[in-house]
């Protein structure tokens, strides 16, 4: 079984509190890793503005995962942000490492 890399970005509803934010952050960790998944890496980006509102919001707390998986990974947990009430967006990539390329 190949592992790709993907990132992930969701933006939560802002109203969240930070012990809610953490708590899904240290739960989509958890399902990362009990799922096969390698090499998380989590970035909170912060409050921004969104560019046109989603679901009357205009603002939202973004937070970025990079990790290592396969397909069914990004299954799971994209099926586990559509039933969390708490985010309004999220988008899952493929990321392709450049290796070994000169210019």
């Amino acid at each position: 079984m190949t592992l790709n890399n993907y990132e992930t970005i969701y933006i939560l509803k802002p109203d969240v509190n930070e012990d809610k934010n953490l708590s899904l952050v240290n739960e989509y960790k958890l399902l990362i890793k009990q799922s096969g998944g390698k090499n998380i890496f989590i970035q909170h980006r912060g409050r921004r503005n969104l560019k046109y509102n989603i679901n009357h919001y205009y603002d939202g707390i973004y937070v970025q995962m990079n990790y290592e998986g396969n397909g069914e990974i990004v299954k799971i947990i994209e099926k586990s942000m559509k039933l969390n009430d708490q985010i309004i967006r999220y988008l899952t990539t493929r990321q392709d490492i450049l290796q070994g390329i000169k210019l």
